[in-house]
């Protein structure tokens, strides 16, 4: 009889110690976003346990930099086809380009959808239960560089019980019941009858019964729009953009929403070009800013040669207000590569003084 007690005790003690290593703010996370995760299961076919494990980690369960400022719970990086918002931050390397999210819900959407690429789509041979499959498949295709990435997801979803969130019934799904990765319906089904919806190639289904006929379709697309050229795109941008010159150069004014990203798309430029052009690697776009369609130029009239500026005064505004390049400013001077607000009044080179 005492063994048994003994056991008991020890079985209640070993599961105190477990409860007391879950973290507060992972339970947290894990009640807001479960539904989420599943409905990227019955959607993408990417396991629930995967989506969270890669969520609480990737965003440290959304208290991340990235998550608390870009909505940006995986970490995903900017490609040469992301035309959304961008958000800079420091990771491998200074400075890097981030994917920046409306919100958080559109962040677990975008991270089923990269992995839908043609780099992971090794990762859908495994079955939705073998989570520990899915781990050290997604460490193979690259998603992450830490050689532990696998086993600190699988860590995760142990220690959190993550396997069981397929249990979670979301609300929205016509009473379905998600199981083990199949969805699963009321054995009681109304009449049916296949009927194709108006402006839509595909097949709907009609359910009749007590209540109004409803037309069910899967297909997501929105009605088709002719889309704008590019020529067009550029001259509607500069319709919206006046025009301005300064030292010869043309320029417009930033407003409010713009980003570096989708005024290069709309002028057909790169990112990076107009990036460059204005200085502006590492540097988000705010309403006022002046965006020069081209290359600043390396010297300003002579009249403009000196000037003196003020304690609190950006050398970067200053380039941008008179149209030079900001390395040539600091060559000029002897400037140090970081230096970026003046603290004392003094006197600046913009130009070559002529003797």
């Amino acid at each position: 009889m005492k063994k048994y007690i003994l056991f008991f005790v020890v079985l209640t003690v070993c599961g105190a110690v477990q409860a007391q290593k879950q973290n507060p703010n992972y339970l947290n996370y894990i009640a807001q976003w479960q539904e989420t995760a599943v409905q990227q299961q019955a959607d993408y076919g990417i396991p629930a346990s995967i989506t969270m494990a890669q969520a609480l980690l990737e965003s440290g369960a959304g208290q991340s930099e990235l998550a608390m400022n870009a909505n940006n719970h995986f970490g995903i990086k900017c490609t040469s086809d992301w035309f959304g918002g961008v958000y800079y931050h420091d990771d491998e390397t200074e400075g890097e380009c981030f994917r920046q999210y409306y919100d958080a819900a559109e962040s677990f959407k975008d991270h089923s959808l990269f992995l839908k690429r043609a780099r992971y789509a090794t990762c859908f041979e495994i079955v939705i239960e073998d989570y520990e499959g899915w781990a050290y498949r997604l460490r193979e295709c690259g998603y992450a560089t830490d050689k532990l990435y696998a086993q600190k997801l699988i860590k995760i979803i142990e220690d959190y019980r993550l396997d069981t969130l397929v249990n979670y019934v979301p609300a929205a799904r016509d009473s379905a019941v998600v199981i083990k990765g199949k969805t699963e319906r009321p054995a009681a089904q109304p009449e049916q009858k296949q009927v194709v919806a108006a402006g839509n190639s595909k097949k709907a289904t009609v359910v009749r019964g007590s209540e109004p006929i409803r037309v069910i379709t899967s297909n997501p697309e929105p009605p088709y729009v002719e889309p704008l050229t590019a020529q067009q795109e550029k001259q509607q941008f500069f319709i919206q953009h006046p025009k301005k010159k300064c030292n010869g150069l043309t320029y417009v004014e930033a407003r409010e929403g713009d980003s570096y990203a989708n005024v290069a798309f709309r002028m057909n430029v790169r990112e990076r070009d107009l990036r460059e052009w204005n200085d502006a690697l590492g540097r988000d776009l705010k309403a006022g800013d002046r965006i020069y369609t081209s290359r600043k130029k390396t010297s300003v009239p002579q009249e403009k040669a000196i000037m003196w500026v003020h304690p609190g005064e950006s050398l970067w505004t200053i380039c941008q207000r008179e149209g030079i390049q900001m390395k040539r400013v600091q060559t000029l001077n002897g400037f140090a590569p970081d230096i970026r607000v003046f603290r004392t009044r003094q006197k600046i080179y913009l130009a070559k003084v002529k003797e």
